[in-house]
């Protein structure tokens, strides 16, 4: 597989000090990828980077997967684009609503969407780490030191 990424000035930069391609623009990113993965922190920035426009230039056949925030994409627009084009994809855990239900999110009743329920943040070593945090916090409860 090859991997080609677009982002920042500084995260081409790295991603091409690191062996991987940085895509010429945003739109030849869009268009030339078979499976676009958003791996974005929400911010000013970021705030609906994924445009109507750049998911038009996606292939007919592409998957668009967000497992980062609802929010990085423009409203309804992955929703409209699915909806012109179905043999275009969608995998998704993030939602504008959450939970998201059938009568909040209409991206759970598109046939070409796969949904999980935001659990793409979910791993073993996360898990430990919370609830040791939230053990501990509860003994220094009980013994006074909160």
């Amino acid at each position: 597989m090859s991997v080609v990424i677009w982002g920042s000035e500084h995260a081409r930069k790295l991603a091409a000090e690191h062996g991987f391609e940085a895509a010429t623009s945003k739109q030849a990113f869009f268009a030339q990828s078979d499976i676009v993965s958003l791996h974005l922190r929400l911010n000013e920035a970021t705030m609906a980077c994924v445009t109507a426009d750049d998911l038009k230039v996606m292939k007919p056949d592409s998957l668009f997967l967000n497992i980062s925030r609802a929010e990085l994409v423009e409203k309804s627009a992955l929703y409209n684009e699915l909806c012109s084009v179905p043999t275009k994809r969608a995998a998704i855990d993030v939602y504008d609503i959450e939970p998201a239900t059938k009568d909040n999110e209409p991206l759970l009743l598109l046939p070409n969407v796969t949904a999980t329920p935001h659990l793409g943040y979910v791993e073993h070593n996360s898990y430990e780490l919370y609830f040791k945090i939230a053990f501990e916090n509860i003994l220094g409860y009980q013994q006074g030191a909160v």
